[in-house]
């Protein structure tokens, strides 16, 4: 797996749900018993997760990435600690990143630091989902901790985000697509994207914290999107934007791997379960499991092969909640949160329940 290939490899009309608050460190905030069962096991997750994935200096590591970190795994640890009401893990997680990341000329963060080689970060340019993360993760911040200079930090953040990294695409639709950094990803063709670049809670809430109303406008151009790729099948890792529609690029895989697993989890965290890209991926994932294959990873878009799986439980848990708020049925086949499983499908198991706590209480964790 190596789901930042593309990054190094290249050097280089919708209404969305409101944000609710984060969530308290107890179970305090549910209000029934599945409810607060769940918000309890969130937080004991939680307290497993530090204790795997998050250095005593705040550098929140990936192994499986030669050992790295990402302004991707930065911010979904600060946004981890700020929906658990973490403080201490916050500024541990936020000091770390400021140190070794922010060290560009702008807002922005380098996209990745590498233990082993000097520099340890060879490559200034960002990556647009951790900075959209970090942004978003300061403004639940300023709300957990009641320190609203964290959400001055997520403008400043923000407006260098939407001015490298939301642009109108060429073609009749004239829409604004959020491209994956700011260096590397145009061609004379269109714009290369990363579907699950666009988190449409993040991007909402971050235009109503900061006036930039960019943001609100990207997520729904880009549901959009998402709607007219779901017609072809399943969501791409990638794909590009041209005048003429949309094509694969033969340099990157054409795919619905380890990045576009993320769009469906986004899309049922922003209040949007009933999106096709959400019906599709619960379709495959059902086709899968009817023949007895163990959890997909990596699938064909068109046909739904199956091209690769995983034992680990936090893609287990994706798919459950995936498939649960597709049925429109209670209870969901989420396994429990297992520390023995790398960064990566941990982090994505976080996520799920936390999207099942805020926004498919029906879908408790069966």
């Amino acid at each position: 797996m190596n789901r930042r290939h593309a990054l190094g490899a290249l050097a280089c009309a919708v209404t969305l749900p409101r944000l609710t608050t984060p969530l308290p460190a107890a179970a305090q905030s549910a209000e029934t018993q599945p409810a607060s069962s769940a918000a309890q096991a969130l937080t004991e997750a939680w307290g497993l997760w530090k204790g795997s994935y998050l250095a005593d200096d705040g550098r929140v590591v990936d192994e499986l990435q030669e050992g790295a970190s990402h302004s991707e795994s930065q911010s979904y640890g600060l946004l981890l600690a700020a929906t658990l009401r973490d403080e201490a893990a916050f500024d541990l997680i936020d000091s770390w990143t400021l140190r070794n990341l922010g060290i560009r000329d702008d807002r922005l963060l380098a996209w990745r630091w590498l233990p082993d080689v000097m520099p340890h970060v060879p490559d200034l340019n960002n990556a647009s989902d951790g900075d959209l993360f970090y942004a978003w993760a300061l403004i639940r911040g300023a709300e957990a901790f009641d320190r609203p200079q964290l959400k001055e930090r997520a403008a400043a953040m923000a407006r260098d985000l939407a001015a490298s990294c939301v642009l109108e695409s060429d073609g009749a639709a004239r829409r604004l697509v959020f491209v994956p950094a700011a260096d590397g990803f145009a061609r004379e063709s269109g714009n290369v994207i990363n579907p699950s670049y666009y988190m449409p809670r993040a991007m909402e809430d971050i235009a109503e914290a900061t006036g930039i109303s960019a943001f609100a406008a990207a997520a729904r151009d880009g549901m959009s999107i998402m709607s007219e790729l779901s017609v072809q099948g399943l969501m791409p890792d990638w794909i590009t934007l041209g005048p003429e529609g949309f094509f694969p690029d033969p340099e990157l895989p054409d795919r619905n791997g380890y990045d576009a697993m993320r769009v469906p989890l986004f899309l049922i965290w922003s209040g949007l379960g009933n999106h096709p890209a959400v019906r599709r991926q619960a379709e495959a994932l059902g086709m899968a499991a009817a023949a007895q294959v163990p959890t997909p990873v990596v699938m064909n878009r068109m046909t739904y092969a199956v091209q690769e799986t995983s034992e680990n439980p936090g893609y287990a848990a994706l798919g459950g909640l995936v498939s649960c708020v597709a049925s429109g049925l209670n209870g969901a086949a989420m396994p429990r949160f297992a520390a023995d499983q790398p960064y990566y499908p941990a982090t994505l198991h976080m996520f799920a329940m936390i999207a099942q706590i805020e926004a498919s209480p029906s879908c408790v964790p069966i």
